[in-house]
């Protein structure tokens, strides 16, 4: 579509670097080029026009009430660990980096609550959190993404069998609206029917609707013990049929995650990071936690015994810290070694309902087979989060690898759609999806989701052509 909005001028950039201190403004080609895409490439490279990095709520407000006035589109970005183009300039403009804003308040014991600025990182939430003697369970894997960034995206992850998304975890949010208004979405309290439940309804909108600025999360008692079971089978196939199995028991999984050796193969190969146990074609990555030890033998031992039951080659016990740490650093460096073992890489993160994880995988490997691309599954498989992976290969030709994927992502959320599932699992729509959206939830929600939108931003200067296109 042709560019809607306001080029910036010298005045522009004048007036907006100094609603921030010179050192926290770049313009034109002394951005660094890390800030043109998110870990993503493949879903968009572009260039703002200006970098800022405002260090208070007050300087988001002031920066957004000019781009409102003036018609520039602002992209809110954190960490840049994205995987779907999320945070990347689409029509350029602002790139506002919330980095600097990154202060934590201490943990308020009396709410078991922690309030921050969404440039914290997750990990700094998490060990702020720990020092208190409590516990910020949601974990996406990747620790250095900024916890707004999190809440923006919902970010899923491996703890999200037992403990659930960051949704379940965000008691409030202030925030910024496109025309520089700051509002604040529900309050520290545990629950809330007051009108519309807008505070969820911007939790997962991608930067879309406004920019978050502190956000309060809810805490929970810190548990005693952990223990990893490291679950080999000679097949994906029994491997997948295990899980329903395992959260049928008495006793609730921390995470339940399936990897292909040929993953293991590349983490190692590439990165050099080993895996304690290679006799396995596939694997369930199965963690248990608790406040006493028995609890978490107990559950141990009765999912060993099931899984050897349904044909697992064995069963591996990691019970110190520097086994678990071992074991899912191999786990969270899966898309790394991909990289290094690819010229490059797309994704289908659907999500399924646990009884089609299976067939689900089972299918997108015919997929692959049929357009000649090489398909990898790894994934939460105890909330049926299915990372499908692309991977081109050496020597393949362009047309033949934008011809394959886009033939394959078309028949794998196909699939997805058939079984019952969902587009996106937790990476979410940003620009890689955008042209998907559409068409697998069809036209009248599409144009519900453009409403919320424009009730948002009529001007579409939030991250502009993310999530959907007006």
């Amino acid at each position: 579509m042709p560019y809607p909005y306001h080029k910036l001028t010298s005045h522009d950039i004048s007036a907006l670097t100094s609603l921030v201190e010179p050192a926290r403004a770049v313009a034109g080609a002394d951005i660094k080029d890390e800030y043109f895409h998110d870990e993503m490439p493949e879903y968009g490279v572009y260039r703002p026009e200006l970098l800022l990095e405002p260090v208070s709520s007050a300087e988001v407000s002031a920066v957004m009430r000019y781009a409102y006035e003036h018609n520039i589109p602002i992209t809110a970005r954190g960490g840049g660990t994205g995987l779907s183009g999320g945070a990347a300039c689409k029509y350029g403009g602002v790139l506002l980096s919330l980095l600097r804003m990154n202060r934590i308040d201490p943990v308020d014991m009396g709410n078991m609550t922690i309030t921050a600025q969404p440039g914290a990182l997750l990990c700094e939430v998490a060990e702020a959190a720990s020092a208190a003697g409590l516990f910020y369970p949601p974990d996406p894997g990747e620790r250095t993404a900024s916890i707004g960034g999190t809440v923006i995206t919902n970010a899923g992850g491996m703890r999200a069998v037992r403990y659930g998304l960051t949704r379940d975890y965000v008691r409030a949010i202030e925030a910024v609206l496109p025309d520089g208004e700051i509002v604040r979405f529900s309050s520290n309290v545990v629950k809330n029917t007051t009108g519309y439940d807008l505070k969820d309804l911007v939790i997962g909108s991608e930067g879309t609707l406004c920019v978050l600025t502190p956000v309060t999360l809810k805490l929970l008692p810190a548990p005693e013990y952990s223990q990893t079971l490291v679950i080999p089978f000679p097949a994906l196939e029994p491997c997948i049929d295990t899980v329903s199995k395992l959260l049928r028991l008495s006793f609730i999984p921390t995470a339940v995650e399936f990897i292909e050796k040929e993953l293991l193969d590349m983490v190692e190969t590439h990165l050099n990071k080993p895996f304690p146990d290679r006799s396995g074609e596939a694997y369930l990555l199965v963690m248990y936690d608790g406040m006493t030890l028995a609890e978490v033998d107990a559950a141990c031992a009765l999912a060993a015994e099931t899984c050897l039951e349904a044909g697992a080659l064995d069963v591996k016990l990691a019970n110190s810290a520097d086994r678990i740490s071992m074991v899912w650093s191999v786990r969270g460096a899966v898309l790394e070694g991909m990289k290094a073992a690819s010229a490059a890489q797309e994704e289908a993160d659907v999500v399924v309902p646990l009884t089609k994880i299976a067939e689900f995988v089972k299918i997108a490997k015919d997929i692959g087979r049929r357009y000649s691309i090489r398909i990898i599954t790894v994934g939460h498989a105890g909330d049926g989060n299915i990372h499908t992976e692309l991977l081109r290969d050496e020597g393949m030709s362009d047309a033949d690898w934008k011809s394959g994927t886009g033939a394959c992502l078309r028949d794998l959320y196909a699939a997805a759609k058939e079984f019952g599932g969902q587009l996106s699992g937790e990476h979410g729509i940003g620009n890689g999806r955008v042209g998907y959206l559409e068409s697998f939830v069809g036209k009248r929600m599409h144009e519900l989701y453009k409403s919320v939108k424009r009730a948002f931003d009529e001007k579409n200067i939030l991250n502009p052509g993310k999530v959907v296109e007006l």
